[in-house]
């Protein structure tokens, strides 16, 4: 299985990381190793296994930034402003 980190700046709050983790944890070949804010740690089986991560995490209403991307969020989007 391959290690990845996937930065999502609006999952600022223990609910946005509970939605996010909701929404990752039933994938088939997906292995959950630690959320925070701000990002999730997975263990994934495939590219393919990836991109479902990735669109599961979007359509909870989060967005997705690249692995390398720093930017930082101020939550003004996703639930934590609810």
């Amino acid at each position: 299985m391959k290690q990845m980190i996937i930065n999502i700046p609006d999952m600022q709050s223990a609910h946005c990381q509970a939605r996010v983790n909701n929404a990752v944890k039933e994938i088939d070949g997906v292995q959950i190793q630690n959320v925070e804010a701000g990002k999730i740690a997975v263990s994934i089986a495939s590219d393919n296994t990836k991109n479902e991560v990735v669109k599961a995490i979007e359509k909870a209403g989060y967005s997705v930034l690249s692995e390398s991307s720093n930017n930082d969020s101020d939550c003004a989007t996703g639930c934590c402003n609810n």
